[in-house]
């Protein structure tokens, strides 16, 4: 396990929100959810712990942020006049990557949604492209809900072992089979939409 050591004399480090969360990450990347404590990330930071809480209140609130953060990592800029099909691929590709180099997240994202304001904030382009084809944003929400589940879903199968068990094997070849796992399953569900949603649909 990795671990900051505190910082000895100087200037105490400044600290932002943005910061910690970065450091949260940092430590959820390096050593896991279970390592992931307000006093593992002072260390991080070489600050005390108590030091965090001026910027989140607790444990659950840091794991809200990095939640946040990740998921905002994962959303890409959607080139003009793309169709919604094509956009929420584009999506959920973004985000199986984004997953696959933070594993030690998938467990939390899988288990602690993503903020329902922020979501919505952050998923406003890609709500747009239904808009634009005239999908009813229930259907759309429904749509995107979907995808994001398969592939959170897929990546925990892909990264997720058992307590106790060793870590899979990352050859090329599985590599290989979990990519054409994923397309397949997620060309499938996008066309499943797209069939009963009608993407050429206009207004």
């Amino acid at each position: 396990m990795s671990q900051a050591s505190p910082r000895r004399g100087g200037r105490p480090p400044i600290l932002t929100p943005e910061r910690v969360v970065t450091a949260a990450v940092e430590v959820l990347d390096a050593d896991g959810l279970d390592a992931l404590t307000m006093r593992r990330v002072g260390a991080q930071l070489g600050v005390a712990a108590m030091s965090l809480y001026r910027h989140v209140p607790n444990r659950d609130a840091l794991l809200t942020e990095v939640v946040n953060h990740l998921f905002a990592e994962a959303l890409v800029e959607l080139p003009p006049g793309e169709p919604w099909p094509a956009a929420l691929t584009r999506f959920a590709s973004a985000y199986r990557r984004t997953l696959l180099a933070h594993p030690h997240a998938v467990p939390l994202l899988a288990t602690h949604p993503v903020d329902i304001d922020t979501g919505l904030s952050l998923m406003t382009p890609l709500l747009e492209r239904f808009a634009d084809a005239g999908v009813d944003r229930a259907d759309a929400l429904t749509a995107i809900q979907s995808v994001g589940v398969y592939v959170l879903g897929h990546a925990l199968a892909q990264v997720g072992t058992p307590p106790g068990a060793p870590a899979p094997e990352h050859s090329p070849e599985a590599a290989a089979y979990y990519d054409g796992w994923f397309e397949a399953g997620l060309h499938a569900m996008v066309s499943g939409f797209e069939h009963r949603l009608g993407a050429g649909r206009a207004r």
